[in-house]
């Protein structure tokens, strides 16, 4: 049951440790508990006054008010241990996702990736907490009971130790079973996720096909899986907590009837008798304890299973170098690049020569492979094989942070934060001053949208606020961009794929500026783009089929001349 991970974690050994020694001091108090109430009860039917008691009961209050400190000890330590390790899980989470690129969330699905950054790591957080306790006190406090009651009354002892390993086998069927229904609950809910955001972020595109309704039937189609995966969880869950308290309770009572019954044939004294009664429901609790959150383990195995599938799977760890700043003297080399995934090729083996600071241009129909150059000269793909030199340094990859740290991106659904307007213009410069941010909100052609927002630039935005426009988002990201000076390389990924032709040429007059004195790489299969281009690049299946000016291609009347005329019957553009 516990997760193999949780053992590696940071210090464990050390909370172990102390958890055993709660453990075997909540044991000696629940022992002392039942000897003083024993004690007392035996006293008193002895004859004896209450008076007479007030030592032994006020031993007992303080055997259990030390229970409980202990239990506060042990959460107040499960709590911080819990909270640092989800911390550090989720730093590690995201880090793997900067790392690896947007490729990580294309494979795993956006809803999936949220879910687990968010709810997912609380799940391994509360994980933490209950597996931890519980199976410590399972290990150590029902055998040091046990060997009291041994003490007092080994029949007793061995009815109690007869029965503990049936409960054992018992909780093991029902925990593989419960494990199989929790995968599949896992599984629909990582389903569920990414529908849910995939037909959300595409809802307008969905009503004006007439698909909408089509896409609503299916998310509730798969939320009834995920439903209906739940409820048969909660089913073994409850079937399994049921079945634990009945052959506890049976067992108790198993030892309570032959505790009277030998009482009665004055087989052996009050005393241990009720001691050894009231021990007998302790010795169980532990096991019914880890039983009752039995579910909410699993759901946080599965999400930390999860997590570190993702932190666990391959990535490039290329060489780091010194790389110079990009300038218009600058000249960067790719030699026979090429990439694909696993035994699949996606991007065959191309040579691209640049100097200085230039737009370059990536056209191409859908599939033809401008997403993975994009990727590859961000950083976010490593080359299966070829050569990359800037300025004569050779790297593998540029998966650089001297590379990187130059570099703007502006993916096709720029992503907005739920915060306010100004905090999401300035979310990678904060420091920004206000003049250069009215200036970027200018140039990015946001006048209006602040103008019309009831508290201007501090009016909250994102998921949950004010909804935004694909023309106000991209808006959004030219203005991050604007108010960057220092970065020189741009990257654009089909940045305005998703808006109409008159949004797209508006928001292009205020991106040209920003392409001056960059290195500008801009995947797009819209063909008026390629007129301010220095330098194209033409794609088809993953091939580099053409490359030159806009006038040279033209001119050629091949690859390119094919291309636009295609674009021109499928795009009227």
């Amino acid at each position: 049951m516990i997760d193999k991970a949780i053992m590696r974690l940071p210090n464990i050994r050390k909370i172990m440790g102390v958890l055993a020694g709660y453990a075997i001091l909540q044991a000696l108090f629940i022992i002392g508990q039942a000897y003083t109430l024993a004690t007392v009860i035996t006293h008193l039917w002895e004859g004896q006054k209450l008076t007479e008691q007030l030592g032994m009961v006020a031993a007992f209050f303080i055997c259990y008010a030390l229970r409980h400190v202990i239990t506060y000890l042990r959460d107040k330590l499960l709590d911080h241990f819990a909270q640092e390790q989800a911390k550090t899980l989720r730093h590690e989470l995201l880090q793997k996702i900067f790392r690896v690129g947007p490729t990580l969330v294309q494979d795993q699905g956006t809803g999936n990736m949220i879910t687990m950054a968010l709810e997912g790591i609380s799940k391994v957080e509360n994980y933490i907490h209950l597996i931890l306790a519980k199976v410590m006190n399972m290990m150590i406090i029902p055998w040091l009971i046990l060997a009291v009651v041994f003490l007092l009354d080994w029949e007793s002892g061995v009815v109690l130790i007869l029965v503990f390993p049936l409960i054992i086998v018992f909780m093991i069927i029902l925990g593989y079973a419960a494990q199989a229904k929790a995968d599949r609950q896992y599984h629909a809910f990582q389903l569920l996720s990414n529908h849910f955001i995939d037909s959300l972020r595409g809802i307008d595109t969905l009503k004006i096909f007439g698909l909408s309704k089509r896409y609503g039937r299916s998310i509730y189609n798969t939320s009834e899986e995920f439903r209906k995966a739940t409820m048969s969880t909660l089913r073994i869950g409850i079937l399994s907590t049921f079945a634990l308290d009945f052959f506890t309770t049976l067992s108790v009572a198993i030892v309570a009837v032959l505790l009277g019954l030998r009482l009665i044939n004055e087989g052996i004294l009050l005393f241990p008798a009720l001691t050894v009664l009231i021990l007998s429901p302790e010795y169980f609790l532990p096991v019914r304890d880890f039983s009752s959150d039995y579910h909410a383990t699993l759901d946080g195995k599965n999400a930390m299973t999860a997590i570190r599938e993702v932190l666990e799977l391959p990535e490039h760890d290329p060489e780091i170098k010194s790389l110079p700043e990009m300038t218009n003297q600058t000249v960067l080399e790719l030699r026979d690049i090429e990439f694909g995934y696993e035994t699949t090729p996606t991007l065959y083996p191309f040579d691209l020569n640049l100097h200085g600071t230039k737009k370059v241009g990536i056209i191409g129909m859908s599939g033809s492979g401008k997403s993975t150059l994009i990727d590859v000269l961000s950083g976010f793909l490593s080359p299966n094989a070829g050569t990359i030199r800037l300025n004569g340094t050779s790297v593998d990859s540029l998966a650089q942070p001297d590379w990187q740290k130059q570099m703007l991106y502006i993916p096709q659904n720029p992503y907005i934060f739920q915060l306010s307007l100004v905090e999401n213009i300035t979310f990678y410069t904060p420091d920004a001053s206000k003049e250069a941010i009215d200036e970027a909100v200018e140039v990015a052609g946001l006048t209006e949208l602040v103008a019309e927002l009831p508290d201007g630039l501090a009016t909250q935005i994102g998921d949950g606020a004010r909804a935004l426009s694909g023309g106000q988002a991209q808006r959004i990201a030219l203005a991050r961009a604007f108010l960057d000076k220092e970065r020189r390389i741009l990257l654009l990924d089909e940045p305005t794929a998703h808006l109409d032709i008159e949004t797209e040429i508006e928001i292009k007059e205020r991106m040209l500026p920003l392409m001056e004195n960059r290195l500008v790489f801009f995947a797009t299969h819209r063909l008026h783009w390629m007129h301010q281009m220095d330098h194209i690049l033409v794609l088809e299946q993953g091939r580099v089929v053409e490359q030159g000016s806009f006038a040279e291609l033209a001119a050629k009347k091949g690859h390119f001349y094919e291309l636009t005329k295609q674009m021109r019957r499928d795009d009227n553009v």
